[in-house]
């Protein structure tokens, strides 16, 4: 389990908005990891290696960086790059990862003027891991991370199994890390716009590297991510799908200029869940003003942890972003404020903030005007991004702009936003990571013309499946 980030507390506001958004980072809208799934073992396939273990190394140069370092090493995923230092641990916890993966690592950043990544003491952030397995299968596969973490925070969740399967890696910060995300760029909105921007820059980056590894670029390049790394792909095949052949979008975080997005029902829940705690005469309306928000019956079981660990700072510092001006001179809002204190988080109201605000998240918002095949996954009991609040709406969308072709939708019965929950609450809700991995491999064939993948529906939970076997199986028929 990670542990719950310090929020930013009392800390006077920036006077101009320019001094405003200087340097720190952003929370996770996903505490991504534990994961409990047993990575895939299986041997790297396809044409091998242009050269000799590491002899390319010398030649690679990252197109736009502005600092690199690339190291030889017998082992790319984390049962080698934690001992040598290729990695953070920090940056996820749990899994057991697979071996047996030589080849050449690329760490580096990009021209940026923030510093919130202090990795490898560069205090810069625009940081990025790139990653060269020798015996290389024709494919690289790119990722933002889930909420506002570093480069690493996929190794064990998506990078450890691609690796394995003989893909080239190749992951970004986004631009800016930590729960203070919000003090990057001028303008509200301004941090997580850059997300977009950096995960383009890193992906034809990416694409370069690969030509100049193996001879030849890739004949098949897939983004894939969790959470605020799920709405990057979203994002990228909607705006730049000359850049992929596909994605897989893993609960992504849905953002809509007229809602809902997380500002929209992140104050409900602040709001009621104080009532519903305490019980008494005023829970049971409590409980039923949550799931009019959109919180599923039966995740009750879910919510004191995401009260006490989620709801109240991720709103706040996602508001801070795109509407920094709600709580006047205070940065981020005042914790776990009861509703009816001056600016509290739990009366915010999006639909009658100003236009500036709307115009602000009209900037990061999505179309659903995909231009390559997508595969959306969620949980039923996600509830930080409730389900029915984001990839119910963004599948929705998709078809409605004529794109519905493009997408298969899998809504996975018992699934939550953070897959460490699965360890205290094994007979209740199941790993994402094998659906992850599922729903992977029938991109891999939809691609390759071997079959379409299932048509959209909710993935049930076996009745009889014990624990063990939801750890590895995730069938999407």
């Amino acid at each position: 389990m990670l542990p719950h980030p310090t929020p930013p507390l009392g800390r006077a506001r920036r006077r101009t908005r320019a001094a405003r958004r200087t340097a720190l980072g952003a929370l996770s809208l996903a505490a991504a990891c534990s994961l409990l799934a047993t990575p895939a073992t299986a041997a790297p396939v396809g044409p091998g290696p242009a050269d000799a273990h590491c002899a390319a190394q010398a030649r690679l140069h990252v197109p736009g960086a502005a600092h690199q370092q690339a190291d030889c090493l017998d082992e790319l995923t984390t049962a080698g790059t934690v001992a040598t230092g290729h990695t953070d641990p920090a940056d996820y916890a749990g899994l057991t990862p697979p071996s047996g993966v030589p080849g050449i690592q690329i760490d580096g950043y990009f021209p940026d003027t923030s510093t919130t990544n202090t990795n490898h003491g560069w205090q810069h952030d625009s940081q990025f891991v790139i990653r060269l397995p020798d015996h290389w299968n024709g494919g690289l596969v790119v990722a933002g991370t889930p909420g506002n973490r570093e480069q690493y925070a996929n190794d064990r969740a998506i990078a450890d199994w691609v690796l394995a399967r003989g893909y080239a890696y190749a992951a970004t910060d986004k631009g800016n890390t930590g729960t203070a995300f919000y003090r990057d760029g001028r303008r509200p909105g301004d941090a997580i716009a850059e997300w977009n921007t950096r995960l383009t820059q890193l992906t034809s980056a990416a694409r370069a590297v690969v030509t100049q590894r193996y001879h030849r670029p890739p004949a098949r390049t897939l983004a894939t991510g969790m959470s605020n790394g799920g709405y990057l792909v979203r994002w990228q095949l909607e705006n730049h799908p000359e850049l992929y052949d596909g994605g897989v979008d893993w609960e992504g975080t849905l953002w809509r200029t007229d809602g809902p997005n997380l500002l929209t029902f992140l104050p409900a829940a602040l709001r009621h869940y104080p009532a519903y705690a305490a019980g008494g005469p005023g829970a049971a309306e409590a409980e039923a003003a949550l799931h009019r928000a959109g919180f599923p019956a039966g995740s009750e079981f879910l919510w004191p942890y995401h009260h006490q660990v989620y709801w109240d700072l991720t709103q706040r510092i996602y508001r801070e972003e795109l509407d920094p001006g709600y709580d006047g001179d205070t940065e981020a809002g005042t914790p776990y404020c009861a509703s009816g204190t001056p600016a509290c988080d739990a009366d915010y109201a999006y639909p009658d903030r100003p236009a500036d605000v709307h115009r602000a998240v009209g900037r990061i918002a999505l179309t659903g005007r995909i231009g390559k095949p997508l595969i959306t996954l969620q949980g039923t009991l996600d509830v930080l991004l409730p389900i029915s609040q984001d990839s119910d709406v963004y599948a929705r969308m998709v078809h409605q702009a004529g794109r519905g072709s493009l997408l298969r939708y899998y809504r996975i019965e018992d699934g939550t936003h953070t897959d460490s929950l699965a360890d205290a609450f094994p007979d209740r809700l199941r790993p994402m990571v094998p659906c992850h991995r599922s729903a992977f491999t029938a991109l891999e064939r939809w691609l390759a013309g071997a079959g379409r993948p299932p048509a959209d529906r909710t993935v049930a939970r076996p009745a009889d499946a014990d624990p063990a076997t939801l750890l590895t199986s995730c069938p999407l028929r």
